[in-house]
């Protein structure tokens, strides 16, 4: 990162993206001086301000939009010009301070490199003047290199997340707002802007990730001038942010990292961060056996402890009791609120089934929803005054469900105890969140009923925080209707996510390659099902949905009491063939191969290089004949021995085994591709002889 400074104002952002030498920069630039931090932040001088204002002559929109309510009304202050600005550099971090005086504020930047050669960015916002200052929008704007000219984002729904689209970029701006709250099925997460073309492996790429798991604005805006930025901010609703006198506005991180390498880069500098959190799972993460897809709501301590039973046969290690177990969830309409075991399905409690999973030596967990009501559970009954609500207007029923005010003591308190209540009872290891209804007409739950939007992200993750302070022992993971609350921010405090309520590993496989953009296969939940797809109706074959769970957390969820001996003993040795690949899957480095429409491969090298593993995924049958696979990151001057991944007598014909050949070979000329079988994966390992 690059900074100039100016004498009047802010600094300016002269270079974001690949680290520069200072004696570069001092040449290109005829800096008079260069001021160095350890991670390579240069303080020179560039067109592009460090916070965008009409009053520095910048005629996109300004970083900060705002204005104040004072003695003759609202609208004063309304165009800020921030002056000289301090500027202290630390070991790896960098904090910019400058007032406004005319306009009564104060601005903070912070800059802090991270793990994996990124930055996170912010600013804060103080109000110094009088009266209160209504904010409405502060982003972080940051210029994007000379030659990015081509945007990759992500749009979805339900059971389809992250699914990638290109444009050009062009005049003007393109926006990606989300407005849901913290449900971002079709959020796009990140926004790249990189060079022509830009692929796996190749070209000049520059991400911005706003690690917040609230609503949120990124922006790709290319000015008249032909400079080009990217914007990503907090999206506060209409009188959201007003601040007091002395009161502060910290708007969320913004990540941005650069890679001279293509997106596998980009992917791969998020991940080092990710495995640096305090959070991350440290463990290898157990095989995880979920009921759901075989029970639903029909819940029986016989059936669950025969399931119980047979999955810790197999090789599970987590057993994880779904949706249904609380009292009056006779359906999706009923009981969410009442979180204590349902009488008449669990007359002893949880207990004996607790007790069933642990003598099977495996760990038990619980799926729980806290954040939803329904309006037919004794808590609403109890409390209509909880949920969030716009003024005295009850908002419209989602998934027959409202929005209890996390920011109201009373409900963080009645949460805390129904789980502290829980934890009491039983040992639980495990905790999936759910999350299952847009924030629509979500306003605080009491006075007038002003946009709740961010006081509702924010404690969210108070209430988060707390259950963890309070039970260190448990793992945590994020589901919102699936992979809607996976973000940079979630990542500090979760161990695991759910990437899609969608099962059928056809539909599985992009969304597990792109959701290994921003979260690493460790993170990922991933599971084996029924033959016939629960959400399509499609039928795959047992190699095709194992060889697809392969690569994340492993888990199985099917109604075990009916498979066939010889499909429970070929699911055993899968597991079995996951755990032996395990550590090297949730250690090494992700990379994804180029292929034609249609195909799709990834793979996992061994941070030393000695090892990888790679899926080969045949999706449709566009392509007549499955082209070599070229196996990237390999030691190019070792040798490597390939042995193909599978139980006997696989369903794909894939004749690599015993293939012996140096990384540079398999670089270049590759393996040979399987047999044409469309709706199947293959997968090798390769190992340094």
């Amino acid at each position: 990162m690059v900074l100039l400074p100016r004498a009047d104002g802010l600094p300016d952002i002269g270079w974001l993206g690949l680290d520069l030498q200072a004696a570069d920069v001092r040449a290109l630039t005829a800096a008079a001086s260069v001021e160095t931090t350890s991670w390579n932040c240069w303080l020179i001088g560039s067109p592009v301000g460090l916070l965008p204002e009409h009053s520095r002559g910048y005629l996109g929109r300004p970083a900060l939009l705002g204005h104040r309510v004072g003695p003759e009304g609202p609208g004063s202050d309304w165009s800020t010009a921030f002056g000289p600005a301090s500027v202290r550099g630390a070991d790896g971090s960098l904090v910019v301070e400058a007032t406004d005086k005319a306009a009564g504020l104060d601005l903070r930047f912070e800059a802090e490199a991270v793990r994996g050669g990124g930055l996170r960015l912010r600013h804060l916002v103080t109000n110094t003047g009088q009266g209160a200052y209504v904010l409405d929008a502060l982003d972080i704007v940051v210029p994007v290199p000379t030659g990015a000219s081509e945007i990759l984002d992500f749009t979805g729904r339900w059971a389809r997340e992250r699914q990638p689209q290109r444009r050009a970029v062009a005049d003007g701006q393109w926006v990606r707002e989300h407005r849901r709250g913290m449900r971002a099925l079709d959020g796009t997460g990140l926004v790249v802007v990189g060079t022509p073309g830009f692929g796996y492996r190749d070209g000049e790429v520059l991400g911005v990730h706003l690690a917040w798991s609230g609503n949120h604005r990124y922006t790709v805006e290319r000015l008249s001038s032909g400079t080009t930025v990217v914007r990503a901010g907090e999206l506060l609703h209409p009188g959201e942010a007003v601040l007091a006198e002395g009161e502060t506005y910290a708007m969320p991180w913004v990540h941005v990292t650069a890679s001279a390498h293509g997106l596998d880069g980009l992917a791969d500098s998020t991940h080092q961060y990710v495995r640096s959190l305090t959070a991350h799972p440290c463990q290898p993460t157990p095989v995880m056996f979920n009921p759901w897809e075989a029970v639903y709501l029909d819940h029986d301590l016989d059936t669950l402890s025969a399931m119980a039973d047979l999955s810790a046969e197999l090789g599970a290690e987590r057993f994880v009791l779904d949706d249904g177990w609380f009292a009056n969830r006779v359906s999706l309409d009923d009981g969410l609120g009442d979180w204590t075991p349902d009488p008449l399905a669990w007359p002893d409690g949880l207990t004996p089934l607790v007790d069933r999973v642990r003598g099977n030596g495996m760990e038990f967990g619980l799926w729980w929803e806290p954040e939803a009501v329904n309006p037919s559970s004794q808590v609403y009954r109890e409390h209509p005054n909880w949920i969030l609500r716009t003024g005295d207007r009850t908002p419209v029923l989602e998934r027959s469900c409202y929005l209890l005010d996390l920011a109201r003591d009373d409900v963080r308190a009645h949460l805390l105890d129904a789980f502290d209540r829980l934890m009491a009872t039983h040992r639980i290891d495990f905790v999936k969140w759910d999350h299952n209804r847009d924030q629509i007409d979500g306003g605080h739950s009491h006075g007038s009923g002003r946009a709740a939007a961010r006081r509702q992200t924010l404690a969210f993750r108070e209430l988060l925080d707390e259950l963890a302070r309070r039970h260190p022992g448990v793992t945590w993971e994020s589901c919102a209707s699936g992979g809607g609350r996976i973000d940079l921010d979630i990542f500090e405090r979760v161990q695991s996510v759910w990437a899609s309520d969608i099962t059928d590993p056809l539909s599985r496989q992009l969304i597990q390659h792109w959701t290994a953009q921003l979260a690493p296969l460790e993170y990922q939940g991933a599971h084996v099902t029924a033959p016939l797809s629960h959400q399509t109706g499609r039928a795959s074959t047992l190699d095709f949905r194992a060889a697809t769970a392969f690569f994340g957390q492993f888990g199985v969820q099917w109604d075990l009491t009916s498979v066939p001996a010889h499909e429970l003993d070929r699911l055993a040795r899968w597991i079995d063939l996951y755990k032996q690949h395990r550590a090297l899957l949730h250690n090494g480095r992700f990379t994804r191969v180029e292929l034609p429409e249609g195909l799709l491969a990834h793979g996992v090298v061994a941070q030393d290089r000695s090892e990888a593993v790679f899926s080969y995924a045949q999706l449709d049958d566009i392509v007549p004949v499955p082209p070599r696979l070229r196996v990237p990151g390999l030691a190019p001057d070792r040798t490597y021995r390939a042995t193909l991944v599978t139980p006997p007598k696989p369903t794909v014909t894939w004749t690599v085994a015993g293939i012996e050949a140096s990384g540079a070979a398999l670089a270049a000329l590759g393996l040979p591709g399987p047999e044409r079988k469309p709706q199947s994966a293959a997968l090798v390992h390769l190992r340094v002889l």
